[in-house]
């Protein structure tokens, strides 16, 4: 009997728990297929460390946040390699790996498969920002999370006449930012991809004010002033050396106080928006990747990652993931541009 191994690997993201239901239930349905889970990403394949996954036990389990398999950020190409992947596999009588991840995993994945191992990637982060996919699942729940909470901001907002602020996940990608700013109806909304100066979000806050609304200002993590050179991150690198963005939005909030004289409140959301119950989206994208990539794997299509084109899931290599990030087009920004002030 055929038995894939499923590891979900990097940050949290509502909508894992709806991959591993919907490999599961198509792998056993179509296939017959056997499936354990490796606990806590590449770290689990590494030690071995599996739980199995009958019909059984992933029952009911697409409408919960986080992963039942547990996640960390283990590269396995620096904690022993290939050969100690293969090692592991082969002991578990594990014939291919389904890896559910964002672009560490994937480019992990990329480099396991280069020799000779048979993976599969499913791609996920809510900063949206891998090509090659039109969508990535537990995007749609972040922004929900990030437009409730907004929403609720405006309203403390407009009881005290203040100008509110609220900073956003995405990394490097402003589309969490852009599509919460829109739905929640910011007067402006600060990207990774465009510098603004600080009198232009001032011209917009004070725009507003003087209508009688509260200034709602929605801005990026690694959002870029004018005149900086690079994201604010007070709070060093991560372990991947990767700065550890959060904060522009205080410093935005001192700045904006003493340029336009209206008091001015920052709030960070923070891993709120990486919590929680997936959107039904989420969950319905989430779970017709995990049928296509136990597909991919019945099918011989290994070192390949599922992507959303359009409604339909295809196959893409990992080059095309990997090669660039997806970042806001300028028109994007634009349109939405028509709203703010």
């Amino acid at each position: 009997m055929t038995r894939l191994g499923l590891l979900t690997s990097g940050g949290d993201c509502p909508g894992l728990n709806a991959v591993i239901r919907g490999a599961v239930l198509s792998g056993v349905v179509s296939y017959g297929y056997d499936f354990v889970g490796f606990r806590d990403g590449w770290k689990g394949v590494l030690e071995g460390d599996v739980v199995p996954l009958p019909r059984h036990a992933v029952r009911g389990i697409a409408r919960f946040g986080g992963t039942i398999l547990g996640t960390s950020r283990t590269n396995p190409l620096t904690s022993g390699g290939a050969e100690a992947v293969r090692e592991s596999l082969r002991r578990l009588a594990v014939d291919g790996l389904v890896a559910i991840g964002g672009e560490g995993t994937l480019a992990a994945a990329q480099e396991l498969a280069k020799r000779g191992i048979n993976v599969v990637g499913v791609p996920k982060t809510i900063d949206n920002d891998l090509d090659a996919t039109d969508v990535t699942f537990g995007f749609d729940t972040a922004v929900q999370t990030a437009t409730e909470a907004i929403d609720r901001l405006r309203t403390t907002g407009e009881s005290h006449h203040r100008c509110m602020i609220a900073e956003v996940m995405g990394r490097n990608a402003g589309w969490i930012a852009l599509h919460a700013g829109m739905a929640s109806g910011a007067h402006a909304i600060l990207i990774p991809e465009l510098t603004v100066s600080l009198r232009q979000v001032a011209a917009w806050v004070e725009s507003a004010h003087s209508r009688g609304r509260a200034p709602l200002v929605v801005v990026s993590e690694a959002f870029v002033l004018e005149g900086q050179d690079s994201p604010f991150s007070p709070r060093g690198l991560d372990t991947f050396g990767r700065p550890r963005l959060g904060g522009i939005s205080v410093l935005l909030e001192h700045q904006l106080q003493e340029l336009t004289g209206i008091e001015t409140r920052a709030t960070i959301l923070g891993h709120i928006q990486r919590g929680g119950a997936p959107t039904a989206f989420d969950r319905v994208l989430a779970t017709r990747l995990g049928f296509a990539a136990v597909d991919s794997a019945a099918n011989g299509r290994w070192g390949t990652m599922v992507s959303l084109r359009g409604t339909t899931i295809v196959n893409v290599g990992f080059d095309a993931a990997l090669g660039r990030l997806k970042t806001v087009p300028e028109d994007r920004y634009q349109e939405a541009a028509i709203l703010f002030g």
